[in-house]
Protein backbone atom coordinates (compact mmCIF):
# COMPACT_ATOMS: atom_id res chain seq x y z
CA UNK A 1 0.00 0.00 0.00
CA UNK A 2 0.85 3.42 -0.85
CA UNK A 3 0.87 6.71 1.56
CA UNK A 4 1.11 10.12 0.88
CA UNK A 5 2.72 12.27 4.19
CA UNK A 6 4.45 14.57 5.94
CA UNK A 7 7.73 13.55 7.81
CA UNK A 8 10.45 14.33 10.41
CA UNK A 9 13.91 12.94 9.74
CA UNK A 10 14.89 11.75 13.47
CA UNK A 11 17.67 9.44 12.62
CA UNK A 12 19.80 8.46 9.91
CA UNK A 13 22.13 5.51 9.98
CA UNK A 14 24.63 3.67 7.79
CA UNK A 15 23.37 0.39 6.73
CA UNK A 16 25.42 -0.65 3.82
CA UNK A 17 28.45 0.76 1.72
CA UNK A 18 25.72 2.46 -0.31
CA UNK A 19 22.75 2.56 2.10
CA UNK A 20 21.29 4.39 4.91
CA UNK A 21 17.89 2.93 7.30
CA UNK A 22 16.40 6.52 8.46
CA UNK A 23 14.05 6.64 11.19
CA UNK A 24 11.01 9.23 10.39
CA UNK A 25 7.84 10.58 12.25
CA UNK A 26 4.99 10.16 9.86
CA UNK A 27 2.13 12.26 10.07
CA UNK A 28 -0.09 9.43 8.78
CA UNK A 29 1.58 6.57 10.31
CA UNK A 30 3.77 7.80 13.19
CA UNK A 31 6.98 6.43 13.96
CA UNK A 32 9.00 4.62 10.68
CA UNK A 33 11.66 2.99 9.58
CA UNK A 34 12.54 2.89 6.34
CA UNK A 35 15.54 1.24 3.87
CA UNK A 36 16.60 3.48 1.49
CA UNK A 37 19.30 1.75 -1.06
CA UNK A 38 21.61 3.64 -3.32
CA UNK A 39 21.78 6.74 -1.31
CA UNK A 40 25.59 6.69 -0.82
CA UNK A 41 26.21 6.74 -4.32
CA UNK A 42 26.94 9.30 -7.11
CA UNK A 43 24.45 10.14 -8.98
CA UNK A 44 21.58 8.86 -6.33
CA UNK A 45 17.81 8.54 -7.39
CA UNK A 46 17.35 10.19 -3.61
CA UNK A 47 19.34 13.11 -2.30
CA UNK A 48 21.57 12.19 0.79
CA UNK A 49 20.51 15.50 2.15
CA UNK A 50 16.76 15.27 2.15
CA UNK A 51 17.65 12.42 5.17
CA UNK A 52 19.53 14.65 7.39
CA UNK A 53 18.27 14.57 10.57
CA UNK A 54 15.50 17.58 11.39
CA UNK A 55 14.80 17.39 7.53
CA UNK A 56 11.12 18.39 6.94
CA UNK A 57 9.80 16.59 4.10
CA UNK A 58 6.98 15.41 1.61
CA UNK A 59 7.10 11.55 0.68
CA UNK A 60 5.25 8.85 -0.87
CA UNK A 61 5.80 5.64 1.03
CA UNK A 62 5.27 1.58 0.83
CA UNK A 63 3.21 0.63 3.76
CA UNK A 64 4.14 -2.97 4.86
CA UNK A 65 4.39 -3.09 8.76
CA UNK A 66 4.82 -1.46 11.78
CA UNK A 67 8.09 -2.83 13.16
CA UNK A 68 9.41 -3.93 9.63
CA UNK A 69 11.87 -1.96 7.34
CA UNK A 70 9.40 -0.06 4.58
CA UNK A 71 10.41 1.72 1.43
CA UNK A 72 10.52 5.01 0.02
CA UNK A 73 8.83 5.90 -3.76
CA UNK A 74 9.28 9.37 -3.82
CA UNK A 75 10.42 12.13 -0.89
CA UNK A 76 11.50 16.19 -1.24
CA UNK A 77 11.44 18.75 1.10
CA UNK A 78 8.55 20.11 3.39
CA UNK A 79 10.59 23.08 4.41
CA UNK A 80 13.80 24.33 2.91
CA UNK A 81 15.71 25.50 6.24
CA UNK A 82 17.23 28.93 6.45
CA UNK A 83 19.12 28.77 9.09
CA UNK A 84 18.68 25.72 11.13
CA UNK A 85 21.34 23.62 9.57
CA UNK A 86 23.89 26.73 9.15
CA UNK A 87 23.86 28.11 12.95
CA UNK A 88 25.67 26.34 15.59
CA UNK A 89 23.39 27.19 18.44
CA UNK A 90 20.30 26.15 16.51
CA UNK A 91 22.00 23.26 15.18
CA UNK A 92 22.30 22.24 18.91
CA UNK A 93 19.05 23.05 20.00
CA UNK A 94 17.51 21.14 16.97
CA UNK A 95 19.61 17.77 17.63
CA UNK A 96 18.68 17.68 21.00
CA UNK A 97 15.35 18.27 19.86
CA UNK A 98 15.36 15.33 17.89
CA UNK A 99 17.02 12.83 20.06
CA UNK A 100 14.71 13.25 23.19
CA UNK A 101 11.45 13.06 20.40
CA UNK A 102 13.23 10.11 19.13
CA UNK A 103 13.54 8.36 22.60
CA UNK A 104 10.25 9.44 23.60
CA UNK A 105 7.73 8.52 21.58
CA UNK A 106 7.21 5.06 21.95
CA UNK A 107 3.69 4.28 20.10
CA UNK A 108 3.60 3.22 16.54
CA UNK A 109 0.37 4.74 15.74
CA UNK A 110 -0.21 8.11 14.23
CA UNK A 111 -0.38 11.25 16.45
CA UNK A 112 -1.10 14.51 14.61
CA UNK A 113 -1.28 17.02 17.11
CA UNK A 114 1.87 15.70 18.67
CA UNK A 115 3.33 15.79 14.87
CA UNK A 116 1.91 19.09 14.23
CA UNK A 117 3.47 20.64 17.28
CA UNK A 118 7.06 18.53 16.41
CA UNK A 119 7.00 20.00 12.53
CA UNK A 120 6.07 23.74 14.20
CA UNK A 121 8.89 23.82 16.08
CA UNK A 122 11.61 22.70 14.02
CA UNK A 123 9.48 25.99 12.05
CA UNK A 124 10.52 28.31 14.70
CA UNK A 125 13.49 27.19 15.16
CA UNK A 126 14.96 28.33 11.86
CA UNK A 127 12.74 30.96 11.53
CA UNK A 128 12.76 32.97 14.62
CA UNK A 129 15.70 35.66 15.72
CA UNK A 130 14.89 35.87 19.08
CA UNK A 131 17.18 34.21 21.53
CA UNK A 132 16.91 30.73 21.63
CA UNK A 133 18.65 29.74 25.35
CA UNK A 134 15.89 28.28 27.02
CA UNK A 135 13.79 26.85 24.20
CA UNK A 136 14.94 23.92 24.70
CA UNK A 137 13.60 23.38 28.51
CA UNK A 138 10.30 25.42 26.62
CA UNK A 139 10.63 22.27 24.66
CA UNK A 140 10.55 20.02 26.87
CA UNK A 141 7.34 20.76 28.68
CA UNK A 142 5.60 21.37 25.99
CA UNK A 143 6.65 17.80 25.00
CA UNK A 144 5.69 16.44 27.96
CA UNK A 145 2.07 17.53 27.58
CA UNK A 146 1.95 15.99 24.13
CA UNK A 147 3.07 12.60 25.90
CA UNK A 148 0.54 13.21 28.90
CA UNK A 149 2.74 13.81 32.13
CA UNK A 150 2.70 17.68 32.11
CA UNK A 151 3.56 19.53 35.21
CA UNK A 152 0.34 19.86 37.23
CA UNK A 153 -0.71 22.12 39.97
CA UNK A 154 0.70 25.61 39.91
CA UNK A 155 3.96 27.63 42.03
CA UNK A 156 2.82 29.85 44.90
CA UNK A 157 4.29 30.40 48.32
CA UNK A 158 1.98 27.36 49.49
CA UNK A 159 3.63 24.98 46.65
CA UNK A 160 6.88 26.28 46.15
CA UNK A 161 8.54 23.01 45.25
CA UNK A 162 8.44 20.89 42.30
CA UNK A 163 8.22 17.16 42.92
CA UNK A 164 9.91 15.89 39.85
CA UNK A 165 8.51 12.02 40.49
CA UNK A 166 5.24 13.10 41.51
CA UNK A 167 5.56 15.64 38.69
CA UNK A 168 3.26 18.08 40.85
CA UNK A 169 3.89 21.52 42.60
CA UNK A 170 3.77 20.39 46.38
CA UNK A 171 3.92 22.31 49.91
CA UNK A 172 6.82 20.26 51.05
CA UNK A 173 9.27 17.87 51.00
CA UNK A 174 9.91 13.97 51.39
CA UNK A 175 13.51 12.44 51.82
CA UNK A 176 12.61 9.64 49.58
CA UNK A 177 11.72 12.08 46.65
CA UNK A 178 13.59 14.56 44.23
CA UNK A 179 12.59 18.57 44.45
CA UNK A 180 13.13 21.39 42.39
CA UNK A 181 14.40 24.32 45.17
CA UNK A 182 12.10 26.91 45.26
CA UNK A 183 13.44 29.46 42.97
CA UNK A 184 14.18 27.16 39.67
CA UNK A 185 10.63 25.57 40.98
CA UNK A 186 9.22 29.07 40.05
CA UNK A 187 11.46 29.48 36.88
CA UNK A 188 9.71 26.01 35.61
CA UNK A 189 6.20 27.65 36.07
CA UNK A 190 6.89 30.30 33.95
CA UNK A 191 7.93 28.23 31.94
CA UNK A 192 4.62 26.31 31.57
CA UNK A 193 2.86 29.35 31.06
CA UNK A 194 4.83 31.05 28.46
CA UNK A 195 5.25 30.06 24.59
CA UNK A 196 8.31 29.56 22.75
CA UNK A 197 7.89 33.15 21.24
CA UNK A 198 8.06 34.12 24.97
CA UNK A 199 10.29 31.67 26.57
CA UNK A 200 13.32 33.73 26.39
CA UNK A 201 11.77 36.63 28.45
CA UNK A 202 12.24 34.05 31.22
CA UNK A 203 15.21 35.08 33.13
CA UNK A 204 17.61 32.32 34.19
CA UNK A 205 20.99 32.18 34.38
CA UNK A 206 23.40 29.88 32.97
CA UNK A 207 24.12 27.45 35.64
CA UNK A 208 20.56 27.42 36.54
CA UNK A 209 19.53 26.58 33.06
CA UNK A 210 22.08 23.73 33.04
CA UNK A 211 20.70 22.50 36.58
CA UNK A 212 16.77 22.82 35.33
CA UNK A 213 17.92 20.53 32.12
CA UNK A 214 19.50 17.86 33.91
CA UNK A 215 16.34 17.75 36.27
CA UNK A 216 13.96 17.61 33.48
CA UNK A 217 15.70 14.33 31.85
CA UNK A 218 15.62 13.19 35.29
CA UNK A 219 11.74 13.68 35.06
CA UNK A 220 11.16 12.48 31.64
CA UNK A 221 12.73 9.54 33.32
CA UNK A 222 10.80 8.65 35.74
CA UNK A 223 7.88 9.12 33.93
CA UNK A 224 8.80 6.99 30.52
CA UNK A 225 10.25 3.17 31.33
CA UNK A 226 13.79 2.75 30.26
CA UNK A 227 14.03 6.18 29.18
CA UNK A 228 18.22 6.22 27.74
CA UNK A 229 20.99 8.97 27.77
CA UNK A 230 20.68 11.72 25.79
CA UNK A 231 23.89 12.15 23.65
CA UNK A 232 23.17 15.75 22.62
CA UNK A 233 22.93 16.39 26.22
CA UNK A 234 26.28 17.41 26.85
CA UNK A 235 26.71 18.89 23.14
CA UNK A 236 24.42 21.23 23.85
CA UNK A 237 25.15 22.45 27.20
CA UNK A 238 28.66 23.17 26.04
CA UNK A 239 26.99 25.45 22.70
CA UNK A 240 24.48 27.23 25.51
CA UNK A 241 27.35 27.78 27.72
Amino acid sequence: MLIKTRGIVFRSIKYSESSVIVDIFTEERGMRSYLVPGVRRKNARISPGLLQVMSLVDMVAYEKSEKGLNRIREIKSAVVYQSLPFEVHKSAVGLFIAEVARKSIREPEENPRLFEFLFRTFQFLDQTALPIANLHLHFLLELSFHLGFVPGGAWSEETPYFDLQEGLFTSSKTASHQYLDTVTSQVLYQLLRCDYAQCHEVRIGRQMRQDLLDKLLTFYRYHIDNFPEINAHSILKTVLS
